[in-house]
Protein backbone atom coordinates (compact mmCIF):
# COMPACT_ATOMS: atom_id res chain seq x y z
CA UNK A 1 0.00 0.00 0.00
CA UNK A 2 1.32 3.46 -0.85
CA UNK A 3 1.35 6.12 1.87
CA UNK A 4 0.58 9.59 0.42
CA UNK A 5 2.43 12.23 2.91
CA UNK A 6 2.12 16.11 2.50
CA UNK A 7 5.48 18.19 3.31
CA UNK A 8 6.21 22.04 4.06
CA UNK A 9 9.79 21.36 2.87
CA UNK A 10 11.13 23.01 -0.19
CA UNK A 11 13.18 20.31 -2.88
CA UNK A 12 15.05 21.16 -5.87
CA UNK A 13 15.14 18.38 -9.49
CA UNK A 14 17.95 18.11 -11.20
CA UNK A 15 17.62 17.83 -15.12
CA UNK A 16 18.31 13.93 -14.74
CA UNK A 17 14.82 14.11 -12.70
CA UNK A 18 16.17 13.74 -9.07
CA UNK A 19 14.76 15.45 -6.33
CA UNK A 20 17.50 16.71 -3.73
CA UNK A 21 17.32 18.36 -0.29
CA UNK A 22 19.17 21.08 1.47
CA UNK A 23 17.71 21.09 4.44
CA UNK A 24 18.55 17.39 6.07
CA UNK A 25 14.86 16.45 5.12
CA UNK A 26 16.05 13.85 2.74
CA UNK A 27 15.54 10.08 1.61
CA UNK A 28 16.45 8.91 5.16
CA UNK A 29 13.77 10.32 6.70
CA UNK A 30 11.34 9.22 4.62
CA UNK A 31 12.14 5.50 5.41
CA UNK A 32 10.24 5.55 8.59
CA UNK A 33 7.05 5.22 6.86
CA UNK A 34 7.95 1.98 5.27
CA UNK A 35 7.96 0.40 8.01
CA UNK A 36 4.44 -0.23 6.86
CA UNK A 37 4.21 1.40 4.15
CA UNK A 38 5.42 0.14 0.62
CA UNK A 39 5.62 3.07 -0.98
CA UNK A 40 5.71 6.54 0.18
CA UNK A 41 4.76 9.92 -2.02
CA UNK A 42 5.92 13.01 -0.70
CA UNK A 43 3.85 15.86 -1.87
CA UNK A 44 5.83 19.04 -1.65
CA UNK A 45 7.81 22.05 -3.38
CA UNK A 46 10.00 21.41 -6.52
CA UNK A 47 12.00 23.88 -8.25
CA UNK A 48 14.42 22.90 -10.55
CA UNK A 49 18.00 23.38 -10.95
CA UNK A 50 20.43 22.45 -13.38
CA UNK A 51 22.47 20.60 -10.73
CA UNK A 52 23.02 19.36 -7.86
CA UNK A 53 24.07 21.77 -4.90
CA UNK A 54 26.65 21.30 -2.92
CA UNK A 55 26.03 18.97 0.19
CA UNK A 56 22.59 18.45 -1.58
CA UNK A 57 21.12 14.82 -0.11
CA UNK A 58 19.09 12.68 -2.39
CA UNK A 59 15.44 12.80 -1.70
CA UNK A 60 13.80 9.71 -3.73
CA UNK A 61 14.55 6.95 -4.61
CA UNK A 62 14.24 3.43 -2.61
CA UNK A 63 10.27 3.43 -2.67
CA UNK A 64 10.28 7.32 -1.96
CA UNK A 65 8.79 9.20 -4.48
CA UNK A 66 8.30 12.90 -5.01
CA UNK A 67 4.80 14.72 -6.13
CA UNK A 68 6.57 17.64 -7.29
CA UNK A 69 3.91 21.10 -6.53
CA UNK A 70 4.81 24.19 -8.43
CA UNK A 71 7.01 25.99 -6.41
CA UNK A 72 6.44 29.36 -4.07
CA UNK A 73 8.04 31.18 -1.15
CA UNK A 74 5.42 33.16 0.96
CA UNK A 75 1.83 33.99 1.24
CA UNK A 76 1.79 36.27 -2.15
CA UNK A 77 3.24 34.18 -4.22
CA UNK A 78 1.35 31.44 -2.88
CA UNK A 79 -1.82 33.33 -4.07
CA UNK A 80 0.11 33.88 -7.51
CA UNK A 81 0.15 30.27 -7.66
CA UNK A 82 -2.70 28.45 -6.10
CA UNK A 83 -4.91 27.79 -9.29
CA UNK A 84 -1.86 25.72 -10.17
CA UNK A 85 -1.26 24.36 -6.84
CA UNK A 86 -5.22 23.01 -6.63
CA UNK A 87 -4.60 21.45 -9.52
CA UNK A 88 -1.70 19.77 -9.08
CA UNK A 89 -2.61 18.19 -5.52
CA UNK A 90 -5.99 16.58 -6.72
CA UNK A 91 -3.74 14.40 -8.80
CA UNK A 92 -1.30 13.76 -5.23
CA UNK A 93 -3.71 10.85 -3.97
CA UNK A 94 -5.15 8.12 -5.45
CA UNK A 95 -8.58 5.89 -4.34
CA UNK A 96 -5.54 3.41 -3.25
CA UNK A 97 -3.71 5.40 -1.60
CA UNK A 98 -3.38 6.24 2.53
CA UNK A 99 -2.92 9.96 3.35
CA UNK A 100 -0.87 11.63 6.13
CA UNK A 101 -0.88 15.33 6.36
CA UNK A 102 2.17 17.16 8.32
CA UNK A 103 0.30 20.19 9.72
CA UNK A 104 0.20 23.25 10.00
CA UNK A 105 0.88 23.20 6.48
CA UNK A 106 -0.85 24.85 3.79
CA UNK A 107 -0.41 22.43 1.36
CA UNK A 108 -1.72 20.17 3.98
CA UNK A 109 -4.92 21.99 3.64
CA UNK A 110 -5.16 21.72 0.08
CA UNK A 111 -4.92 17.81 -0.02
CA UNK A 112 -7.19 17.98 3.10
CA UNK A 113 -9.85 19.56 1.11
CA UNK A 114 -9.56 17.29 -1.92
CA UNK A 115 -9.83 14.40 0.62
CA UNK A 116 -12.80 16.20 2.62
CA UNK A 117 -14.70 16.21 -0.85
CA UNK A 118 -14.19 13.31 -1.57
CA UNK A 119 -15.28 11.58 1.78
CA UNK A 120 -11.61 10.08 2.21
CA UNK A 121 -10.18 9.35 5.80
CA UNK A 122 -6.81 10.90 6.37
CA UNK A 123 -4.44 11.21 9.07
CA UNK A 124 -2.44 14.14 10.44
CA UNK A 125 0.90 14.40 12.17
CA UNK A 126 0.96 17.67 14.14
CA UNK A 127 4.54 19.60 13.97
CA UNK A 128 3.60 22.54 15.33
CA UNK A 129 1.06 25.65 16.53
CA UNK A 130 0.45 27.97 14.50
CA UNK A 131 -0.94 30.34 16.95
CA UNK A 132 2.45 31.07 18.06
CA UNK A 133 4.22 30.88 15.02
CA UNK A 134 2.13 33.88 13.74
CA UNK A 135 2.59 35.69 17.19
CA UNK A 136 3.25 39.35 16.68
CA UNK A 137 6.84 38.30 18.48
CA UNK A 138 7.41 36.24 16.55
CA UNK A 139 5.98 37.12 12.62
CA UNK A 140 6.25 40.64 11.00
CA UNK A 141 4.45 39.98 7.89
CA UNK A 142 1.67 42.40 7.08
CA UNK A 143 -0.88 39.63 7.22
CA UNK A 144 -0.03 38.00 10.09
CA UNK A 145 -3.22 38.42 12.33
CA UNK A 146 -5.36 36.82 9.22
CA UNK A 147 -3.10 33.98 8.99
CA UNK A 148 -2.84 33.12 12.49
CA UNK A 149 -6.57 32.85 12.90
CA UNK A 150 -6.61 30.83 9.58
CA UNK A 151 -4.05 28.37 10.35
CA UNK A 152 -5.39 28.00 13.87
CA UNK A 153 -8.88 27.07 13.12
CA UNK A 154 -8.12 25.18 9.97
CA UNK A 155 -5.39 23.29 12.26
CA UNK A 156 -8.34 22.73 14.87
CA UNK A 157 -10.97 21.35 12.22
CA UNK A 158 -8.35 19.24 10.71
CA UNK A 159 -7.52 17.62 14.12
CA UNK A 160 -11.67 17.10 14.45
CA UNK A 161 -12.18 15.20 11.16
CA UNK A 162 -8.76 13.07 11.07
CA UNK A 163 -8.55 9.19 11.97
CA UNK A 164 -5.80 9.67 13.73
CA UNK A 165 -3.31 11.81 14.65
CA UNK A 166 0.07 11.91 16.57
CA UNK A 167 1.48 15.05 17.95
CA UNK A 168 5.46 16.08 18.55
CA UNK A 169 4.69 16.54 22.30
CA UNK A 170 3.18 14.92 25.19
CA UNK A 171 0.68 17.75 26.31
CA UNK A 172 0.62 20.97 24.86
CA UNK A 173 -0.13 20.42 21.59
CA UNK A 174 -3.08 18.01 22.63
CA UNK A 175 -4.34 20.73 24.42
CA UNK A 176 -4.78 23.47 22.11
CA UNK A 177 -5.65 20.66 19.11
CA UNK A 178 -7.67 17.80 20.29
CA UNK A 179 -8.67 14.91 17.82
CA UNK A 180 -12.67 13.78 17.74
CA UNK A 181 -13.51 10.87 20.08
CA UNK A 182 -12.47 7.61 18.68
CA UNK A 183 -9.40 8.92 16.83
CA UNK A 184 -6.12 6.99 17.46
CA UNK A 185 -3.72 9.56 19.17
CA UNK A 186 -0.20 9.33 20.06
CA UNK A 187 2.31 11.49 20.54
CA UNK A 188 6.79 11.47 19.11
CA UNK A 189 8.96 13.21 17.84
CA UNK A 190 10.00 13.20 14.34
CA UNK A 191 14.01 13.56 15.44
CA UNK A 192 16.00 10.19 14.42
CA UNK A 193 18.81 9.67 17.41
CA UNK A 194 20.77 6.98 16.96
CA UNK A 195 23.04 5.43 19.52
CA UNK A 196 26.10 7.60 17.87
CA UNK A 197 23.68 11.01 19.06
CA UNK A 198 23.97 9.78 22.65
CA UNK A 199 27.03 10.98 24.86
CA UNK A 200 28.74 8.53 26.48
CA UNK A 201 28.18 9.46 30.29
CA UNK A 202 27.28 13.15 32.07
CA UNK A 203 29.66 15.77 32.01
CA UNK A 204 31.17 16.29 35.07
CA UNK A 205 31.12 19.59 37.31
CA UNK A 206 33.89 21.81 37.19
CA UNK A 207 36.46 22.60 40.35
CA UNK A 208 34.77 26.05 40.25
CA UNK A 209 32.30 28.47 38.73
CA UNK A 210 32.74 29.81 35.29
CA UNK A 211 34.44 32.76 33.53
CA UNK A 212 34.60 32.41 30.34
CA UNK A 213 31.12 30.09 29.15
CA UNK A 214 30.70 28.74 25.73
CA UNK A 215 27.42 28.95 24.68
CA UNK A 216 25.87 27.65 21.27
CA UNK A 217 22.59 27.54 19.52
CA UNK A 218 21.66 25.58 16.74
CA UNK A 219 18.33 27.17 14.32
CA UNK A 220 17.14 27.69 10.76
CA UNK A 221 17.48 32.00 10.49
CA UNK A 222 14.53 32.28 8.09
CA UNK A 223 12.47 33.30 10.34
CA UNK A 224 12.60 35.88 13.16
CA UNK A 225 10.85 33.33 16.00
CA UNK A 226 13.96 31.62 16.55
CA UNK A 227 15.02 34.57 18.78
CA UNK A 228 18.30 34.57 18.29
CA UNK A 229 18.23 38.68 18.41
CA UNK A 230 17.52 38.06 22.29
CA UNK A 231 20.49 36.11 22.98
CA UNK A 232 22.44 38.69 21.01
CA UNK A 233 20.62 41.25 23.62
CA UNK A 234 21.59 38.87 26.39
CA UNK A 235 25.67 38.65 25.65
CA UNK A 236 26.48 42.38 27.13
CA UNK A 237 24.57 41.80 30.21
CA UNK A 238 26.55 38.75 30.63
CA UNK A 239 29.60 40.89 30.30
CA UNK A 240 28.85 43.45 32.41
CA UNK A 241 28.08 40.42 35.05
CA UNK A 242 31.86 39.56 34.71
CA UNK A 243 31.49 36.61 32.58
CA UNK A 244 33.23 36.02 29.30
CA UNK A 245 30.93 34.68 26.95
CA UNK A 246 31.16 33.92 23.42
CA UNK A 247 28.55 32.04 21.30
CA UNK A 248 28.57 29.75 18.21
CA UNK A 249 25.48 29.77 16.01
CA UNK A 250 24.77 26.74 13.70
CA UNK A 251 22.33 27.69 11.08
CA UNK A 252 21.69 30.09 8.57
CA UNK A 253 19.06 31.84 6.91
CA UNK A 254 17.79 34.97 5.41
CA UNK A 255 17.88 36.99 9.00
CA UNK A 256 21.33 36.46 9.05
CA UNK A 257 22.57 39.97 7.64
CA UNK A 258 20.28 41.70 10.36
CA UNK A 259 21.82 39.24 13.03
CA UNK A 260 24.94 40.57 12.05
CA UNK A 261 24.32 44.01 12.31
CA UNK A 262 22.75 43.52 15.81
CA UNK A 263 25.84 42.20 16.78
CA UNK A 264 27.83 45.10 15.50
CA UNK A 265 26.05 47.11 17.20
CA UNK A 266 26.36 45.81 20.30
CA UNK A 267 29.89 45.97 20.18
CA UNK A 268 30.45 42.30 20.53
CA UNK A 269 33.06 41.82 18.38
CA UNK A 270 34.43 38.70 17.85
CA UNK A 271 32.44 37.01 21.17
CA UNK A 272 29.35 35.68 18.64
CA UNK A 273 30.53 33.81 15.64
CA UNK A 274 27.94 32.42 12.55
CA UNK A 275 28.83 29.18 11.72
CA UNK A 276 26.41 29.14 8.66
CA UNK A 277 25.04 26.17 7.44
CA UNK A 278 26.15 22.62 8.95
CA UNK A 279 25.07 19.06 7.84
CA UNK A 280 22.92 17.02 10.48
CA UNK A 281 24.20 14.79 12.45
CA UNK A 282 28.12 14.55 13.88
CA UNK A 283 28.83 17.35 12.09
CA UNK A 284 26.78 19.75 14.83
CA UNK A 285 27.39 17.33 17.52
CA UNK A 286 31.00 18.88 16.93
CA UNK A 287 29.99 22.39 17.56
CA UNK A 288 27.64 21.02 20.86
CA UNK A 289 30.69 19.06 22.64
CA UNK A 290 32.87 22.16 22.00
CA UNK A 291 30.33 23.98 24.29
CA UNK A 292 29.46 24.72 27.92
CA UNK A 293 25.89 25.47 27.62
CA UNK A 294 22.96 24.89 24.93
CA UNK A 295 20.43 28.16 24.62
CA UNK A 296 17.46 27.88 22.88
CA UNK A 297 15.82 31.91 22.53
CA UNK A 298 12.57 30.62 20.64
CA UNK A 299 9.37 32.98 20.66
CA UNK A 300 7.61 29.61 19.34
CA UNK A 301 8.03 25.73 18.89
CA UNK A 302 6.53 22.37 18.75
CA UNK A 303 9.26 20.24 20.06
CA UNK A 304 12.41 21.27 18.86
CA UNK A 305 14.88 18.97 18.01
CA UNK A 306 17.60 20.94 18.26
CA UNK A 307 17.26 20.74 21.88
CA UNK A 308 16.74 17.26 22.14
CA UNK A 309 20.18 16.46 20.35
CA UNK A 310 21.93 18.80 22.65
CA UNK A 311 20.27 17.03 25.54
CA UNK A 312 21.40 13.91 23.62
CA UNK A 313 25.07 15.06 24.44
CA UNK A 314 24.67 16.08 27.74
CA UNK A 315 25.02 19.45 27.43
CA UNK A 316 22.88 21.66 30.43
CA UNK A 317 20.53 23.82 28.51
CA UNK A 318 18.61 27.18 28.96
CA UNK A 319 15.20 27.47 27.10
CA UNK A 320 12.24 29.63 26.27
CA UNK A 321 9.16 27.87 27.97
CA UNK A 322 7.33 27.66 24.89
CA UNK A 323 5.77 24.80 23.25
CA UNK A 324 6.85 21.40 24.20
CA UNK A 325 10.07 22.91 25.81
CA UNK A 326 8.82 22.44 29.24
CA UNK A 327 7.86 18.41 28.06
CA UNK A 328 11.94 18.39 28.37
CA UNK A 329 13.31 20.64 30.73
CA UNK A 330 12.97 21.85 34.35
CA UNK A 331 11.33 24.85 35.15
CA UNK A 332 14.39 26.78 36.55
CA UNK A 333 16.19 26.57 33.18
CA UNK A 334 12.74 27.89 31.79
CA UNK A 335 12.56 31.70 30.39
CA UNK A 336 9.79 34.11 28.93
CA UNK A 337 10.56 34.62 25.55
CA UNK A 338 11.90 37.80 24.14
CA UNK A 339 13.30 38.75 27.05
CA UNK A 340 17.18 38.98 27.31
CA UNK A 341 17.12 40.09 30.80
CA UNK A 342 15.38 37.03 31.95
CA UNK A 343 17.66 34.62 29.76
CA UNK A 344 20.73 36.61 31.25
CA UNK A 345 20.02 35.40 34.40
CA UNK A 346 19.23 31.97 33.51
CA UNK A 347 22.62 31.42 32.02
CA UNK A 348 24.67 33.78 34.89
CA UNK A 349 23.15 31.49 37.62
CA UNK A 350 23.81 28.26 36.00
CA UNK A 351 27.64 29.75 35.34
CA UNK A 352 27.57 30.23 39.07
CA UNK A 353 26.99 26.46 39.77
CA UNK A 354 28.87 23.84 38.81
CA UNK A 355 27.32 21.29 40.51
CA UNK A 356 24.12 22.68 38.94
CA UNK A 357 25.79 22.00 35.55
CA UNK A 358 26.70 18.61 35.91
CA UNK A 359 22.79 18.25 37.36
CA UNK A 360 21.64 19.55 34.35
CA UNK A 361 23.57 17.60 32.46
CA UNK A 362 22.77 14.33 33.58
CA UNK A 363 18.80 15.18 34.02
CA UNK A 364 19.47 16.21 30.08
CA UNK A 365 21.35 13.19 29.04
CA UNK A 366 18.45 10.69 30.64
CA UNK A 367 15.73 12.66 29.33
CA UNK A 368 16.92 12.43 25.71
CA UNK A 369 17.04 8.58 26.03
CA UNK A 370 13.18 9.20 25.49
CA UNK A 371 13.73 10.27 22.24
CA UNK A 372 16.22 7.57 21.23
CA UNK A 373 15.31 5.94 17.62
CA UNK A 374 14.53 2.93 18.69
CA UNK A 375 12.09 3.78 21.24
CA UNK A 376 10.58 6.39 18.37
CA UNK A 377 10.66 3.98 15.26
CA UNK A 378 8.16 1.64 17.94
CA UNK A 379 5.73 4.07 18.69
CA UNK A 380 5.93 5.76 14.84
CA UNK A 381 5.25 1.77 13.61
CA UNK A 382 2.27 1.49 15.88
CA UNK A 383 0.68 4.71 14.60
CA UNK A 384 1.66 3.87 10.84
CA UNK A 385 -0.19 0.60 11.02
CA UNK A 386 -3.04 1.89 12.73
CA UNK A 387 -3.58 4.89 10.23
CA UNK A 388 -3.57 2.48 7.78
CA UNK A 389 -6.50 0.07 9.02
CA UNK A 390 -8.50 3.51 9.69
CA UNK A 391 -7.71 4.90 6.18
CA UNK A 392 -7.76 1.68 3.96
CA UNK A 393 -9.80 2.30 0.85
CA UNK A 394 -12.05 -1.08 1.29
CA UNK A 395 -13.06 -1.73 4.92
CA UNK A 396 -11.48 -4.74 6.61
CA UNK A 397 -13.10 -7.69 7.96
CA UNK A 398 -12.69 -7.64 11.75
CA UNK A 399 -10.49 -10.51 11.99
CA UNK A 400 -8.14 -9.27 9.70
CA UNK A 401 -7.62 -5.64 11.68
CA UNK A 402 -5.60 -7.01 14.73
CA UNK A 403 -3.36 -8.40 12.33
CA UNK A 404 -2.62 -5.16 10.25
CA UNK A 405 -1.98 -3.67 13.45
CA UNK A 406 0.40 -6.23 14.82
CA UNK A 407 2.28 -6.10 11.55
CA UNK A 408 1.16 -9.29 10.25
CA UNK A 409 0.33 -8.17 6.90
Amino acid sequence: MRLVVSSEQRYLRTPDGRVWSTTGTANDFWQRYRAVFDEVRVVARVADRPGRPPGAQRVDGDGVEVFALPHYVGPARYLLRLPRLRAAVRAAAEPADAVLLRVPSAIGTLLHRVLRRRGTPFGLEVVGDPYDVFAPEASRHPLRPLLRRWFTRRLRAQCRAASAVSYVTERALQASYPAAPGAVTVAYSSIQLEESAFAERPRRAAGAARVAIRLVSVASLEQPYKGVDVLIEAMPLLVDAGLEPSLVHVGDGRCRAGLERLVRERRLGDRVCFAGAVPPGAAVRLFLDDADLFVLPSRTEGLPRALIEAMARGLPAVATGVGGVPELLSTARLVPPGDPIALARAIIALAADPAAMAAASARNLARARDYSAETLARRRADFYRALRVRTVPDPLRPDRIEEVVSGAD
